[in-house]
């Protein structure tokens, strides 16, 4: 039997829509209706950054450092810092150096003494304000190493117009859709609120658990030497 030789399947925003109007039990095209759930499918993106890291919202970052400059601003659309290392140059080559800083929490940095010395940075903090900030220990001397490269943890994209695509891989599509039904469901379906949920939950799970690297897994066994007198 012949197939498609495809796999560009996607949906734009309406037929995402539709979908999960269709999975409440309702059928509508009225334009108050299509808002409504668009600022339903908006929230559950926002819901989704409590959710974990996405693999397919990281991005890498270069900042020049200046001398004597310790915070920087990231991208208005940071949601997270993952982590963070110093370097020769801005692109990645046989002579480039880099050195990997360490993360550490508001209470470690507020306790660090001499903030304004400068030198070889060896730590990160980062401040999650609305744009967050990464601040450097030591403060930059920006003499061997001149910059700051960062993998940064991207907010989803907003819906928008409603033949756009969702900003998403392919194999989130079934929990979105299901997450928008099931927040479509509290305000126009309540009967099937519970259930939805349940469908929802299972298939943002399976979606998570798949959203991870694929890496080689090394197990030593622990040496044991019992003492003798």
């Amino acid at each position: 039997m012949a197939t498609s030789g495809t796999t560009s399947f996607d949906l734009s925003i309406d037929d995402i829509v539709e979908e999960a109007y269709e999975r409440c039990g309702i059928q509508t095209n009225a334009g108050y209706d299509l808002r409504k759930a668009r600022t339903s499918l908006n929230i559950l993106f926002s819901e989704w950054g409590n959710r974990g890291i996405h693999l397919w919202k990281t991005e890498l970052q270069t900042q020049a450092l200046t001398a004597g400059t310790a915070t920087y601003t990231t991208p208005s659309s940071t949601n997270d810092v993952l982590e963070a290392y110093i370097s020769t140059a801005s692109a990645s080559g046989a002579s480039t150096t880099d050195q990997t800083l360490a993360k550490i929490d508001r209470s470690t940095y507020a306790a660090l003494p001499n903030k304004g010395s400068q030198g070889t940075p060896s730590q990160y903090y980062v401040d999650r304000q609305k744009t967050p900030t990464i601040t450097l220990y030591l403060t930059p001397d920006a003499t061997t190493y001149t910059y700051l490269k960062y993998y940064i943890l991207k907010r989803i994209q907003d819906a928008g117009a409603y033949t756009n695509n969702a900003d998403l891989p392919f194999r989130f599509i079934p929990c979105m859709i299901s997450g928008l039904a099931f927040y479509l469901s509290m305000k126009y379906a309540p009967a099937r609120t519970e259930a939805l949920k349940l469908y929802y939950e299972d298939e943002l799970k399976r979606a998570l658990d798949e959203d991870g690297q694929r890496t080689s897994v090394f197990i030593s066994p622990a040496n044991y030497y019992p003492t003798r007198t």
